[in-house]
């Protein structure tokens, strides 16, 4: 579903992704991981037309994905991203949130946008704050909406950039949750994260990238239990056990 070959990019004379092939088949869950300036973020930039990459390839289904061709939004609209930080209409309610792409950028009709919104806010535990706005939202329940929003598009696979991180610890298991229920249902899913557990838990595969380039990546439970690289060892017992 996901195939990128030998990535590059770089911000003037700083390597940010350097040679980074991996791939995502159609139902799989890959976690990547890595310390913070690693790439992580710009990688899932990349596979969704956000971000120009100098060298290599990304295909989605078999199409291939530049943020200058003129099919790219039709594109990203096949690829839902969650990012950190929420990015909702302050000034529209929840379910207008979640029904704006279906309704602006499929032109779906308005009785089929409200429908699918109000199923999706319903599956992420929200169909009690259909009305509300951003601001009378914890931050859970603004990822949550955020989720739905990106599902309202019936996107082929989802990406997310570390979606907790941003969250009060209290709130981080509602969004994974969510989380767990898609990945359990086959959708495809690129998920930055440092939550080792829900990795553990959900993922197929995990990509060790650190300095822009893939250092190591294998099945989870190899990857969390015995890592091959001195590098990835030293990453997850600062994780794992923080000092």
């Amino acid at each position: 579903m996901i195939s990128v070959r030998k990535l590059g990019k770089s911000y003037g004379a700083h390597r940010v992704l350097d040679d980074v092939s991996l791939e995502v088949d159609k139902g799989e869950v890959v976690c990547i991981i890595g310390p913070s300036g690693s790439g992580k973020s710009t990688l899932l930039r990349c596979i969704n037309g956000l971000e120009h990459y100098d060298e290599g390839a990304i295909a989605i289904d078999g199409t291939a994905v530049h943020r200058e061709q003129k099919s790219i939004h039709a594109l990203r609209s096949e690829v839902g991203m969650v990012f950190q930080r929420f990015n909702l209409f302050p000034h529209r309610t929840a379910l207008e949130n979640v029904m704006e792409g279906p309704l602006y950028v499929q032109r779906v009709a308005r009785a089929e946008a409200k429908e699918r919104a109000v199923a999706l806010l319903a599956k992420v535990g929200l169909a009690q704050k259909l009305d509300a706005y951003p601001a009378q939202l914890s931050g859970g329940q603004q990822q949550r909406v955020a989720i739905a929003r990106a599902l309202a598009m019936q996107p082929k696979a989802m990406l997310f950039d570390e979606p907790t991180s941003a969250l009060d610890p209290e709130l981080v298991g509602d969004v994974l949750k969510v989380m767990l229920t898609l990945a359990r249902e086959g959708m495809t899913m690129a998920v930055v994260t440092h939550e080792m557990g829900f990795a553990a838990e959900v993922a197929q595969r995990v990509v060790f990238l650190d300095r822009g380039r893939v250092v190591e990546e294998g099945c989870t439970r190899q990857i969390l239990a015995a890592p091959a690289h001195e590098r990835t060892r030293d990453f997850l017992q600062r994780v794992l056990r923080p000092v």
